[in-house]
């Protein structure tokens, strides 16, 4: 069959291929440079289903990049938003082998990248983290190692701080449950919790704490 057009789709970077003056496939702009399309070209059934095929190829790639460039992913997170476009498991698998040796898809420095990023934003333990890391298929080894990098008692301190505006002016029982019950949340021990709210409760009262958490 012989290629008679390729028309571009208005905003978008493919195009439909049409042959002997019907509409046959769209391909991506790239898979029809690559392959060197051109009109006049004669295709058999089988050239169809290598560009076909091809074109599932660069779809995968397209929706990955589109993903990291957002944020970094682990890979397990990756393969699973490919999995949930309907691409076939080969396809996800040639993916991820390509992002990895781009060095685009790294599991340790994506915890690294998690474990910083959740600091800046919301401090929590290095237990939370690394159950969240986890969660999103990075391996245990792996988790522990990016979340030993936090220190429990600072991270309380900075999470602790974050809230201290919406804790002004109250009474140390009440104070102590709103602080307590959030640092409790973010994955910090008993321990760590009481001593965090008992710090700064002096730091900002000037007052010896009432009692301990209870």
């Amino acid at each position: 069959m012989r290629v008679t057009a390729i028309e571009r789709q208005p905003r978008r970077r493919r195009g439909n291929v049409f042959l002997e003056g019907r509409f046959a496939l769209a391909l991506s702009l790239e898979v029809i440079a690559e392959a060197g399309l051109r009109v006049g070209d004669d295709l058999s059934p089988e050239r169809l289903e290598i560009l076909r095929e091809a074109d599932v190829r660069r779809s995968a790639l397209d929706a990955a990049l589109r993903l990291l460039a957002y944020r970094p992913r682990s890979e397990s997170e990756l393969r699973q938003r490919l999995a949930r476009r309907g691409l076939p498991a080969p396809v996800i698998e040639a993916t991820a082998a390509r992002l990895r040796e781009r060095g685009l898809l790294d599991d340790e420095a994506f915890a690294r990248y998690w474990v910083e990023s959740r600091g800046q934003m919301r401090p929590r333990s290095r237990r939370l983290l690394a159950g969240e890391l986890a969660a999103k298929g990075v391996e245990r080894e792996t988790a522990v190692r990016a979340a030993e990098a936090v220190d429990d008692a600072e991270a309380a301190c900075e999470a602790g701080r974050r809230r201290l505006r919406s804790l002004s002016g109250l009474p140390y029982p009440e104070f102590r449950r709103r602080l307590g019950d959030l640092l409790l949340r973010r994955g910090f021990s008993y321990e760590t919790a009481r001593e965090t709210v008992d710090r700064l409760w002096r730091e900002t009262s000037g007052q010896l704490p009432a009692q301990d958490i209870g």
